[in-house]
């Protein structure tokens, strides 16, 4: 029967639908747990993932070989600082951003930037809100404010013992 026309396009059809749902699954993977972090570690994945920015530039600094980190912690940073990454770039008009992480009973993370800082009316939107979210989650917290010199910064401080 697989040489009849109509079984090969069922088939043919069968096939896609599988390579499809197989992409899926890989998306829903990769965002559950970016493969970069398991493979690179936190502050290597963050700097790979920056410096596929095209239209800035993205220094990050921490311990690399990070400590052991709670999976969840580690995910969270990730995604808070490829957020703020995105934002710099995207809605501050930013040239430089600046990633800084340390591990001191709980993880800190701060990414400063030199663009145009948060307008005085500013609606948080989806990225602000999911950053915080996030954070919060961990019961942790992640505040982001304009620096006295212009620029974005976002603090997220992730406690480890909780998550």
């Amino acid at each position: 029967m697989a040489g009849d026309a109509p079984v090969a396009d069922v088939i043919g059809e069968l096939r896609e639908e599988t390579r499809s749902a197989i992409a899926q699954i890989r998306q829903i993977v990769d965002e559950l747990r970016p493969p970069a972090l398991d493979e690179l570690g936190l502050v290597s994945a963050i700097g790979e993932h920056a410096a596929r920015m095209a239209t800035i530039a993205v220094e990050v600094n921490g311990p690399d070989p990070a400590p052991p980190l709670p999976a969840a912690v580690e995910v969270a940073a990730y995604r808070i600082a490829l957020e703020a990454i995105t934002n710099a770039a995207r809605h501050a008009g930013a040239l430089h951003c600046e990633v800084r992480i340390a591990v001191n009973g709980a993880l800190e993370l701060d990414v400063s930037d030199d663009g145009s800082g948060l307008p005085r009316d500013v609606v948080p939107g989806v990225g602000l809100g999911s950053m915080r979210e996030r954070a919060a989650e961990l019961g942790g917290s992640c505040e982001v404010s304009t620096a006295q010199q212009g620029g974005t910064v976002v603090h997220a401080r992730l406690p480890l013992e909780r998550a």
